[in-house]
Formats: C-alpha cells, sequence, structure tokens
C-alpha cells in the first residue's frame, strides 16, 4: 500500500521526502515499480477481457472481423492483426458451421411463373403485393428454417414460419398465416423464388384458391427479390448473428420478439 501511494504522488512530491515520510527505501520503491506493468501492457490486458467476453457471448462463432466491428461500436479502435494476435494468444478460433444452405431448390417438373412483380416494390395499399422468401439459422440442434411472408405496402412482416426442416408446410404456414391476418384474403400478386416449395402443387393450389397472381424471380437473380433479401439482412445482423440458440422452440420465441415487438 505504501509503494503504491508513493506511485501515485511521485508527479506531485520529491521521491526522497515520500519514501523519509512512508518509512521506506528508493530502492525497494524501485523494485515495487519495475513490477508495475506498462501502459501498454495494461492495454493488452484489457483488450484480451474484452475479446474473450465478445467471443464467449457469440458461442464461439465470432472470428477477429466481427470482434473488432464489436469493440468499434464501443469506440475502442484496434487493428485486426492485434486481435488476431490475443486471439492466438488465448487460444480462440471462431467455430464455423457449413458456410452455405441451398434454401433455393427447383423441380423441373414444377411450372414456373413469371416475373410479374419486375422488381416494382411499390404499393399503393395493403394486400396488393405480398413478396417470400426462406432463410436458415444454426443452432445447437442444427440447421432450422424462417419462411416470411411481408407487404410491400408498410414492408411490415404479415406472416412468417420456423421449422426444424425445410418442407413445402414451412412456406404455406407463413402464407396461412398472412392470409388469416389480412382477413382470410390473399394478395393481388404473390412473389416468390423458384424454390420446390413455391412452384409445388400444394403451394400453387393455395394461391390459386385466393384468387393470388403468381410471380416467380428469375433464375439466380436475388435483386428481383430485393426487400425480402433486405429484411433477413437487417434480422441476421441484429439478431440471428448475434446469438446461437438451442432449438427451434428457442429460434421460434427470439424471431417473434423481433418481429411482432420490435421489427413491425
Amino acid at each position: 500500500m505504501k509503494f503504491a501511494f508513493i506511485h501515485a504522488k511521485k508527479a506531485f512530491f520529491p521521491l526522497a521526502v515520500l519514501c523519509r515520510i512512508f518509512e521506506v527505501t528508493r530502492a525497494g520503491y524501485y523494485a515495487f515499480a519495475a513490477r508495475i506493468p506498462s501502459q501498454r501492457q495494461q492495454s493488452d490486458a484489457a483488450l484480451r477481457r474484452r475479446v474473450k467476453a465478445l467471443f464467449d457471448e457469440s458461442h464461439g462463432r465470432y472470428g477477429s472481423p466481427r470482434i473488432q466491428a464489436m469493440l468499434r461500436r464501443e469506440n475502442i479502435l484496434v487493428g485486426k492483426a492485434r486481435i488476431e494476435r490475443v486471439m492466438r494468444e488465448l487460444g480462440l478460433r471462431a467455430r464455423q458451421p457449413s458456410r452455405f444452405v441451398i434454401t433455393t431448390r427447383s423441380d423441373a417438373r414444377n411450372p414456373v411463373e413469371d416475373n410479374h412483380l419486375d422488381r416494382d416494390f411499390r404499393a399503393t395499399k395493403p394486400g396488393q403485393k405480398w413478396v417470400t422468401d426462406i432463410t436458415y439459422v444454426w443452432t445447437k440442434s442444427g440447421w432450422a428454417y424462417l419462411a416470411v411472408v411481408l407487404d410491400l405496402f408498410s414492408r411490415a412482416v404479415v406472416g412468417w414460419s420456423v421449422d426444424a426442416t425445410m418442407s413445402r408446410e414451412l412456406p404455406l404456414r407463413a402464407l396461412r398465416n398472412a392470409v388469416q391476418r389480412n382477413g382470410g384474403s390473399g394478395p393481388e400478386l404473390h412473389h416468390s423464388d423458384r424454390g420446390c416449395q413455391y412452384t409445388s402443387s400444394d403451394y400453387r393450389e393455395e394461391l390459386a384458391a385466393l384468387g393470388t397472381r403468381s410471380s416467380m424471380s428469375r433464375k439466380g437473380n436475388c435483386w428481383d427479390n430485393a426487400v425480402a433479401e433486405s429484411f433477413f439482412s437487417s434480422l441476421k445482423s441484429e439478431l440471428l448473428h448475434r446469438h446461437l440458440f438451442d432449438d427451434c422452440a428457442s429460434l421460434r420465441s427470439a424471431v417473434f420478439e423481433y418481429i411482432e415487438v420490435f421489427y413491425n
């Protein structure tokens, strides 16, 4: 305690005087001062603690680029190389699940529709144009899938569904959810990609029964469904990339809160 007090006050009082008052030797103080971590060492220690905390919060999913981005949000400006060095020292390596899951699987046996939407994402009233899409989410129990339906008038999510399998029932439940919210009516125009879930007879018959005209993106052209893609981008950056969910149930609960409480 004496040496620490002397170290804190030596800029204001002569060292010899402080040592005499506290009855310690200057040699003893110098030995104490040599053990004090340098400013760089203290900075590295603080950085190691924060990097470890961010890595743990991501459940081991964040590598140096994302950790750097999270630190930048906290006004901690650190180079990527320094973060990589700290992660190596701590033995931290981001866990990488399969990087890509195909959600658009076409079926040549099913007919496809022309792109009647034609990237005209404007709508003059609710229920005029709906767009839909499917994305995938990694959980501790494996992949899960989310289907959404958005109304182009409000850009709100009017229907959604989460499941552990990407079956035809997944987007059908999202569509039925949207129809129920719309008072039992479908949209004038429904736009999707050419995935087999949307070209299936079940889905097409559902749209026909609603009196809805079907529109589909051109092959391999994600910009034809840009509004749905934009929603998924926001969802991933604001929710999905921040958490590793246990299973479909926990994902479903989080998606409900994000869509119904926050996004809509």
